[in-house]
């Protein structure tokens, strides 16, 4: 039985060893196209996820508080969504502009797509913000962001519009809930079934680097399960 890096290939939950396909369909949901990240990144990932679930949260649970208490809730979600964009902008600006982030040798058709799933997340977020921002000006209403009232700086839309903006406001939602959930399952299964580097590269802290240097990668895990004599 082989052992390398702390990691024994016959400890693994799940065998993959003939399905490769689990393995590159897990990495693409999980969004690992092998890029490994620096503390501040790590950071703006996990705001970004905290604020996600903070906004759908308020979203669904407003309707149900009373008038005072659901007016707050409101403000609270605009005032999320505000920073949940700027934490999407930042994030790119961190990671394109300013070179913080170190890429092994990899690349090849599974990295670019889970790389999409990325892309794909920040785009949904973006949109939904702005979707928010059309929604409250177009029904003449004022944004706020911590209390200062940001008043509408276009027209009103007719009514028929303004509820077609608010529908596809509430489709994006669920969309960026959905492709999160995805996403998070991936890491998971990564994580606790493949039980490779995948969630260790984007925990922070140094007992995660620690477990990130340990763990064996995707492929490298794969090949070991490939490897390993089946026991009879």
């Amino acid at each position: 039985m082989r052992r390398a890096n702390g990691f024994d290939a016959q400890t693994s939950a799940v065998n993959t060893k003939d399905h490769p396909g689990i393995v590159a369909a897990a990495r693409i949901a999980a969004a690992d196209d092998r890029t490994r990240y620096d503390n501040v990144a790590i950071a703006l990932h996990w705001a970004m996820a905290l604020l996600v679930l903070t906004q759908f949260g308020l979203a669904e649970l407003w309707d149900f508080a009373a008038r005072p208490t659901k007016h707050v809730m409101i403000a609270t979600h605009m005032t999320c969504g505000i920073l949940l964009a700027a934490i999407v902008v930042t994030s790119l600006i961190w990671r394109f502009g300013f070179g913080h982030q170190v890429r092994p040798a990899a690349g090849g058709a599974v990295q670019a797509t889970a790389k999409s799933v990325q892309f794909l997340l920040y785009a949904l977020i973006a949109t939904q913000a702005a979707l928010g921002v059309v929604l409250r000006w177009s029904g003449k209403e004022a944004m706020s962001f911590f209390g200062l009232q940001i008043p509408p700086a276009i027209a009103p839309f007719s009514k028929s519009a303004h509820e077609l903006v608010g529908d596809i406001h509430s489709y994006v939602g669920w969309t960026i809930i959905a492709v999160a959930t995805a996403h998070t399952a991936a890491a998971l299964f990564h994580h606790f079934a493949l039980r490779d580097d995948v969630l260790w590269r984007m925990l922070p802290g140094r007992e995660a680097r620690r477990q990130e240097a340990r763990a064996p990668s995707p492929q490298l895990a794969a090949a070991r399960r490939r490897d390993t004599p089946e026991r009879i």
